[in-house]
């Protein structure tokens, strides 16, 4: 048994106190910040991390409720005065936006949920540098230095986009969803 296994154990139950005291002072810090080291290393590990120069990771806090936003103060704008916007983003794709519209020379490699109260939700979000020498010649993160794997976050190619498109699901299951649900009604499917 490796160290992983007992810090997946130890996050199935986590200490709640230490958690909420975490969260206390993320909620003060910013919305997007550069960590040393992953706090979920085992899930990190899973999802492609790895120790080395060009591989940052960074926590995310996303506002929960509905993905409102803010009324218009005055005037007349009939057509924007709704607050609630359905997406069909989930918090972790959001989170993986902005931290990619942040750090501009990075790709979003994957995230995982670190915690949540009752106002946020906290991510951390894995960055890979596309021009790192090291990245280059790593045989597993490589593939993210392809022209075709720019802006993945933007495209819901990150394992989140992925999950919100619904490709998780065999084409049997879900015929509609390939090649989108776009294409699909465009075809009057």
């Amino acid at each position: 048994m490796g160290i992983a296994k007992y810090l997946r154990e130890a996050w199935k139950k986590p200490d709640m106190k230490v958690l909420r005291e975490r969260m206390t002072a993320w909620r003060a810090s910013d919305a997007i910040v550069k960590v040393e080291n992953p706090l979920r290393l085992d899930r990190a590990r899973t999802l492609g991390y790895k120790a080395k120069k060009g591989v940052i990771v960074v926590r995310a806090r996303v506002k929960r409720g509905g993905h409102k936003r803010m009324r218009p103060k005055k005037g007349r704008r009939t057509a924007r005065m709704h607050i609630r916007k359905n997406l069909s983003m989930n918090y972790r794709e959001i989170a993986e936006q902005r931290v990619s519209r942040k750090y501009r020379n990075m790709e979003v490699l994957n995230s995982y949920l670190v915690g949540k109260d009752g106002m946020f939700y906290f991510y951390e979000v894995i960055l890979v540098d596309r021009t790192a020498g090291e990245i280059k010649h790593d045989k597993e993160l490589s593939f993210i230095t392809k022209p075709g794997n720019r802006g993945r976050a933007f495209r819901g190619l990150s394992g989140a986009g992925i999950r919100a498109r619904g490709l998780r699901n065999s084409s049997d299951k879900s015929p509609k969803v390939r090649p989108s649900l776009r294409a699909n009604r465009r075809r009057g499917n």
